[in-house]
């Protein structure tokens, strides 16, 4: 007996009316993308390793799928690395290529490969698979796709503000009320590192600190001890653990904890700048919210760290997220060129959208009426019809075979579709079609005129 196929843990498929509500997210976001003024791009779903490896830390690195070379790829492995069976040193051998790990690598490649054909500042947006060897769990997939929008080749801060305005506005577009938008600084976060002595374990302080949400004060504690950070440090960013109060008195807490700090206080007044910008700007169903914990993509993030929380009482990680990096292109040779970036996660928003019961009714299109096929002369007959309601923008369909009429009637009962039409030797002498609506039973008989009007 043959075994039973399946697909790889962490991939999915998806069913039609899952494609159809995945295509409805992705057709939301992208209309936003572009009456934000982005334009889109598209790159290999595979990369030259070089490309990825060390972008992302080394958690990130051992998360990227490699691919082995093709032909004979071991025979570039000495006996003596083969007998030493070290994996990371023999991929370089057997492995020069990778599956993309994110768009924002990606992309930076791409400016640096084109710089001479782009107009600065470009504004781009990319909807594409991404891939992570990551443990698959609710909301974490092995394949999924990122929805990205940057902008490179400016430092202005009206680009943050622009890119809260997007997020406000895909969310407002989904249905999603009581969004937060949480954002900090990665210039706050080096400035708490040097106020308290820890700028040597900066990565690993805000790596702890990050994870207040999940292992509370306490744990955050014992973490930072055992990266190193001494306790003295750690006593004097308590205040951190419990840094309630508005968006006002956040700012002045830090400005008093950050005095000594030139770099900390630039990114105080830079929070302060998009936070001021927002409140004149006001956005429409979603709250900013300034949160001095969050700590994400510190490898390559130089200023503003975004992070959007699914609403209240949804159980589900960060549904976006992003910030600026002043040199990323710098990686791959190209010095001095900003950007800022957001990402949306489609997989988390879709369970986020199904969890709430927020997908409109009509998101899958889906056939209007289908025609009983009595043979080949009445198939004929009716495919000039649907040929004629197509053009009209209604969806229609014959059925293929000329099976029993029981069969063909459970068929349109199975896939809900509203009308079945009939178009026997009588309905085509007097040229008309008998309807038949499936929800009343009800039947009539009427000419192709006014069948368009009825499934229109």
């Amino acid at each position: 007996m043959a075994q039973k196929p399946s697909i790889p843990k962490g991939t999915r498929d998806f069913s039609p009316i899952e494609v159809a509500k995945r295509s409805y997210i992705m057709k939301t976001i992208k209309e936003q993308f572009q009456l934000f003024g982005f334009h889109p791009i598209e790159t290999p779903s595979f990369e030259n390793s070089d490309t990825l490896m060390g972008k992302y830390g080394e958690e990130g690195d051992r998360l990227i799928f490699k691919i082995l070379n093709s032909g004979d790829f071991l025979s570039k492995v000495d006996d003596a690395l083969y007998t030493a069976k070290e994996s990371v040193k023999m991929t370089s051998k057997i492995s020069e290529k990778a599956l993309r790990y994110d768009l924002t690598v990606p992309f930076a490649r791409y400016v640096v490969q084109h710089q001479n054909e782009i107009d600065f500042p470009f504004k781009r947006y990319q909807i594409q698979p991404v891939w992570r060897a990551d443990r698959p769990q609710k909301g974490r997939f092995r394949e999924f796709y990122q929805c990205d929008a940057d902008v490179v080749g400016s430092k202005s801060l009206w680009q943050e503000v622009d890119f809260i305005q997007l997020y406000d506005k895909v969310f407002s577009k989904l249905g999603l009320e009581g969004i937060t938008i949480k954002m900090n600084n990665r210039k706050i976060l080096s400035g708490i590192a040097e106020v308290i002595g820890a700028s040597d374990k900066l990565i690993d302080f805000t790596v702890a600190l990050d994870k207040l949400d999940k292992i509370g004060e306490e744990g955050v504690k014992k973490e930072m001890l055992a990266k190193g950070v001494s306790e003295s440090a750690i006593d004097k960013v308590k205040p951190l653990f419990n840094f309630g109060g508005t968006t006002s008195d956040k700012i002045s807490k830090l400005k008093e904890l950050l005095a000594s700090s030139e770099e900390g206080m630039k990114g105080v007044e830079e929070l302060e700048f998009i936070i001021n910008s927002i409140n004149e700007i006001p956005l429409d169903k979603s709250s900013l919210d300034l949160d001095v914990t969050l700590a994400r993509g510190l490898n390559y993030y130089t200023g503003a760290i975004f992070e959007v929380s699914a609403p209240e009482g949804v159980k589900m990680g960060s549904i976006g997220g992003g910030g600026r990096y002043d040199d990323l292109t710098g990686i791959f040779g190209l010095k001095d060129v900003s950007g800022v970036g957001v990402s949306f996660g489609l997989d988390r928003i879709y369970l986020v959208l199904e969890e709430l019961e927020l997908f409109p009714e009509t998101v899958a299109p889906s056939t209007k009426a289908l025609f009983i096929n009595f043979g080949d002369k009445e198939a004929l007959y009716c495919l000039k019809a649907i040929q004629e309601l197509r053009g009209n923008g209604i969806i229609a369909e014959l059925y293929p075979d000329s099976a029993k009429m029981n069969k063909q009637m459970k068929y349109a009962n199975k896939r809900a579709i509203p009308f079945v039409i009939l178009a026997g030797a009588s309905e085509i002498e007097d040229n008309g079609f008998t309807v038949k609506n499936m929800e009343t039973g009800t039947q009539e008989t009427i000419n192709l005129k006014e069948l368009k009007a009825l499934l229109q």
